[in-house]
């Protein structure tokens, strides 16, 4: 298993390093003119991978390298580019180059590009589209956006439960050219009702007298246009479909959701969560290609809204002042004591927040979400409690001190780990995104409560007035 694992990780970086050295030489190729010698580099390199070569070049070379590309093989690199690229690529390229790969793009990629359009541009790209994509296309479009029904593809292949085998083979034949994927067929009766559905593996097994509706499986899996993209995804990914037909409210099929599109959608999904619990807005575009003034006004509202909330700490630490006064050792220990209880919270908020967004929490109870956090922080509270006494007592020279440091950080820590874990489920409760009670602010509620729970154990174990 070991060797497995390294033998893929060198794979992995074998494959990298010649990408990065095609970029290089496609790069050096360029900038001395060498157009034949471009070509010829890059004709055995697969379509993603002179996608990213394209990427990685300078914007000034971009159009130059995607112009060296046959015209078949330009309109499959191009679905393959970032958002940013396609967009730069149609500034720079003649009309009617633009309009042959709009035309010829599958409409779900289609859209996806006229989403990051200038609203100007696509008016017109769609008025020049030919009658048949253009229908397919604006009816993508008038579906909310995040939806199923903006993200599917009409292209698929429907049978009907009266035909043969030999005849639905013919079918697929016709259709395979111009559909995304033949691997999984579906059955709709004359309304174009999904009454079934059928593999191809299936089809070309069975009995060319063998009729459809013998052959096809009636309980099918489907989403609706308006289901969210993040649901579709779920279902791909929970029952392993290489796609999941879509249906309108009067169950017609209108199209079908690939597991590519799934792949980007969870990606997508992903990043902005992390973004999210870091406390990072981070919008629609490509955080690393934003600029950076927008970049710091995005971060900074977080930032500030952090910086209100921890004048709270300022606050409490102010109000016990004399007992500060009277035990300094006490003020040593602060750091320690807060900076513990928001790691603690932070890492029950981030797994209950995971396991909200993925739906791995569905089929559990609240209250057993957060007695087990609960648990898990008291158990956490007590190991870290009888190190750090030890520690603060060989420090300070004085068991008392060293008590209220360890019972301050078993009682910060259950309370971090609780607090992470009710803070998330709250929000989820009332319908908002768990990943908005960040890492960030649990951990700075955690600390303004940590300080005051510290100073005020330590009054009553010192015996303060």
């Amino acid at each position: 298993m070991v060797d497995s694992s390294r033998d893929q990780s060198q794979g992995t970086i074998a494959s990298q390093e010649l990408r990065d050295i095609v970029r290089q030489q496609l790069q050096g190729l360029l900038e001395i003119n060498d157009y034949q010698g471009a070509k010829v580099l890059l004709q055995p390199v697969q379509y993603p991978d002179i996608a990213e070569a394209i990427e990685g070049l300078p914007e000034t070379l971009q159009a130059l390298a995607f112009r060296l590309l046959p015209k078949d093989e330009a309109i499959e690199v191009y679905e393959y580019l970032d958002s940013s690229v396609q967009q730069a690529l149609i500034d720079e390229l003649r009309s009617q180059d633009v309009l042959d790969l709009v035309e010829q793009m599958s409409p779900d990629d289609r859209v996806r590009l006229f989403d990051e359009l200038p609203a100007k541009i696509v008016r017109r790209l769609l008025q020049q589209l030919s009658p048949a994509e253009r229908e397919i296309t604006s009816l993508l479009l008038g579906y909310g956006t995040g939806t199923a029904g903006r993200l599917m593809t009409p292209e698929y292949i429907a049978l009907k439960e009266g035909m043969t085998g030999d005849q639905a083979l013919a079918r697929v034949r016709l259709m395979a050219p111009r559909t995304e994927t033949i691997y999984t067929l579906y059955v709709t009766d004359v309304s174009r009702r999904l009454t079934g559905i059928l593999s191809l593996r299936e089809l070309l097994v069975a009995s060319s007298e063998a009729s459809i509706g013998e052959l096809m499986t009636r309980d099918v899996i489907s989403v609706h246009t308006d289901t969210d993209q993040e649901e579709v995804a779920r279902v791909i990914q929970r029952y392993d479909l290489l796609a999941v037909p879509v249906v309108d409210r009067e169950e017609r099929l209108v199209g079908i959701v690939t597991v590519d599109d799934v792949i980007d959608i969870l990606e997508e999904e992903a990043t902005e969560d992390i973004y999210t619990l870091g406390g990072v807005q981070s919008g629609e575009d490509d955080y690393f290609q934003t600029n950076l003034l927008t970049v710091a006004r995005r971060r900074v509202v977080w930032l500030f809204v952090l910086l209100i909330t921890n004048t709270g700490t300022s606050a409490v630490i102010s109000s016990q002042e004399e007992v500060l006064s009277k035990v300094v050792a006490l003020a040593a220990f602060i750091p320690l004591l807060i900076g513990t209880g928001g790691n603690v919270g932070a890492q029950s908020s981030t797994v209950v927040i995971r396991g909200l967004n993925t739906d791995r929490l569905r089929s559990m109870n609240p209250l057993t979400i957060v007695s087990r956090e609960l648990i898990a922080g008291a158990l956490l509270g007590v190991m870290l409690a009888i190190v750090v006494t030890v520690w603060a007592f060989l420090l300070e020279g004085n068991w008392q001190v060293a008590i209220a440091v360890g019972f301050s950080l078993f009682v910060i820590s259950v309370l971090a780990s609780t607090a992470g874990s009710v803070l998330p489920l709250i929000f989820k409760r009332f319908g908002l995104d768990p990943a908005l009670m960040s890492a960030p602010f649990i951990t700075t509620v955690v600390d303004v409560a940590g300080v005051f729970v510290y100073l005020q154990l330590a009054r009553v174990i010192l015996g303060l007035n």
